[in-house]
């Protein structure tokens, strides 16, 4: 007899509603690419808004990472 307390039955009951909440979370990812590849400025701004919550706590080390052509371009001035 399955019961709710019983762990198997709790998973499997688990299984279609996190399957659900997947296809959520991957219908919402599809979403955001479309708008951020209609307007890229929107990335850009993105990229600001995360820097600002990161940097928001001093606790943490913030790496800029640069492409190579762009770093050697800086270094020969």
């Amino acid at each position: 007899m399955n019961t709710v307390s019983d762990p198997a039955a709790r998973a499997a009951d688990e299984k279609p509603r996190s399957a659900e909440g997947e296809q959520q979370a991957a219908q919402k990812l599809v979403e955001a690419a479309r708008i951020l590849s209609e307007q890229p400025q929107a990335i850009q701004l993105r990229y600001l808004e995360t820097l600002t919550e990161i940097t928001g706590d001093k606790s943490n080390t913030l790496i800029f990472l640069l492409p190579m052509d762009l770093l050697e371009l800086l270094l020969k001035k």
